[in-house]
């Protein structure tokens, strides 16, 4: 047994407490049976959670399990709302510099092989860079910038060692990019084979058509899933899927795609149809590459922070379903956001009738004018409809400010890649953080070197400021510093934020249990799901 002191935090007993209250709840009448009718608007990049992205973790989450998961019936996903999952429990050592899970006996993957500590040190070793083969990319690499090592300890002892504390660990370990892959699957057959311990298991998947998931009958989770299986059609156009939902032939939207514009058009169509407000961890952003001219002068960057009117993109773009924010959700959706006073204090989200007047100075000092813009590119992926209004819209804006930009759509996977390769000029596209928590917003998003920083915004003194607040125990300590670093990103228009989608969550009234979070990476396990027909 693994010698080390441990001390159990809050967080863990609160989760231990969370878990004990869900086995605890009677059944609600409910009723076992049915096939889940989804939609998809794109393909899954590949089956390998660890290397994809929102379009791969949704449809997958229901096949895998993490070490821990947030609680699937409590809206809100943050630190006191994480309970076991794979893990039986955590705790960390004295010195908050090591983190150890304790994890379940008598769990087995798909295929019969039974889950070990080896699995749980093979996949987070290979998210971190570290082991062989290699991932082909990692886009979560740097949530574990301040691991130093995962170790084991037997079959059923996994421990992360950190350079320093970190708490919001826990928190990234219980988002759906956390799932556990079997060890003793070669990587490359994860991107074709969804072998996982979750409640369902694959049974078919045809590129452009369909997934389909069923359920398994080994569940470690006594009484779950709740139905037989799960039907995830690709759609790709917004209007087919309203003929869809208005004909019953669809049961749940994919997150994010019931924006309000196309809640009003469902709900005329589809009476029947219930919707599940939330704010979402979804910004919709317009980016520059230094790399490309004339971006590799900030003086460009300022022009479009002031030529973009947040206020009026909410209220035209998603007829109101969005809120203005910074680098973080701000409140009451977000625990860590700026509240409205301090974000209307910065350039560029303070009312000024003047701003884009001061853009087109700005333009002149660079040698532009009316009859004589700037010409460039602005992709933008082209397969989901609300990062093409947001593009549009942000393309008629620039328009005013002497910059003509050329709309550039591309496919999710030809998209990502552009964006990967620095191969762009000017883009849009809504990023999201897996989990309501500075470090993901942080280290994913602004940290110098991570593939998601499109914009490669690199400053060494923010590096030291976003490690100085991961380590802090103390919520109200590091609210005050994430709060400072927030601004600072604002003001130095590390990206040009447009705005936090709304979600309504768009499903037929007979769908029961499903409970949206912040982030819509990390509720679709579906387990806790049932038909109430």
């Amino acid at each position: 047994m693994h010698v080390l002191m441990r001390v159990l935090n809050r967080t863990t007993a609160a989760a231990l407490l969370v878990a004990t209250c869900l086995a605890a709840r009677p059944a609600l009448a409910q009723k076992y049976g049915g096939v889940l009718q989804g939609v998809l608007l794109a393909n899954p990049g590949s089956l390998s959670i660890p290397e994809e992205l929102f379009f791969t973790v949704v449809p997958l989450t229901p096949m895998f399990n993490n070490l821990v998961v947030f609680d699937p019936l409590n809206s809100r996903a943050s630190l006191d709302s994480v309970r076991p999952e794979l893990a039986e429990s955590w705790s960390w050592s004295a010195d908050r510099k090591s983190l150890v899970f304790r994890l379940r006996q008598g769990v087995k993957f798909h295929d019969g092989q039974p889950l070990t500590s080896k699995d749980a040190k093979h996949t987070f070793d290979l998210g971190r860079g570290k082991g062989e083969p290699k991932l082909r990319i990692s886009p979560r690499k740097d949530w574990f910038s301040n691991v130093e090592e995962i170790a084991t300890d037997g079959d059923r002892e996994v421990i992360f060692r950190l350079r320093r504390p970190q708490p919001s660990l826990v928190a990234m370990l219980a988002t759906g990019y956390a799932a556990v892959y079997p060890a003793h699957i070669p990587v490359a057959d994860w991107r074709t084979k969804a072998i996982g311990t979750g409640p369902f298991t694959l049974k078919e998947y045809k590129r452009d058509q369909y997934l389909v998931l069923e359920k398994n009958p080994e569940y470690w989770v006594p009484g779950r899933p709740y139905m037989n299986g799960i039907r995830y059609t690709v759609i790709r156009a917004r209007p087919t899927r309203l003929a869809a939902f208005q004909a019953g032939h669809a049961d749940l939207n994919f997150p994010l795609e019931t924006p309000r514009p196309f809640m009003a058009a469902l709900k005329q169509a589809a009476p029947n149809l219930k919707f599940a407000e939330s704010p979402r961890l979804t910004f919709p952003a317009v980016f520059a590459n230094p790399k490309v001219k004339p971006w590799d002068d900030r003086r460009m960057w300022q022009v479009l922070n002031l030529a973009i009117d947040r206020e009026a993109f909410v209220k035209t773009v998603f007829q109101g379903g969005a809120v203005v924010g910074g680098a973080n959700l701000p409140p009451p959706g977000g625990a860590w956001g700026l509240p409205k006073d301090r974000l209307m204090a910065i350039p560029g989200y303070a009312p000024d009738p003047d701003r884009k007047e001061k853009a087109r100075q700005i333009m002149a000092a660079l040698g532009y004018a009316a009859d004589h813009p700037l010409k460039t590119k602005l992709v933008v992926r082209g397969d989901t409809q609300f990062n093409v209004d947001s593009a549009v819209w942000v393309v008629s804006q620039l328009k005013e400010v002497w910059i003509d930009a050329e709309l550039t759509p591309k496919e999710t996977a030809t998209f990502f890649a552009t964006l990967a390769r620095r191969e762009f000029a000017l883009g849009v596209h809504s990023s999201g953080s897996a989990t309501d928590d500075p470090d993901v917003t942080f280290y994913e998003h602004y940290a110098c070197r991570s593939p998601r920083n499109y914009s490669d915004y690199c400053v060494e003194e923010m590096q030291k400021l976003y490690a100085t607040q991961s380590e802090m125990f103390d919520p109200a300590q590091r609210m005050e510093l994430v709060q400072s670093i927030d601004e600072r990103l604002m003001r130095d228009v590390a990206r040009v934020i447009l705005g936090y989608l709304v979600d309504y969550n768009a499903m037929q009234s007979y769908v029961m249990n499903l409970v949206p979070h912040q982030g819509g990476y990390s509720y679709m396990r579906l387990q806790e799901v049932w038909l109430d027909k």
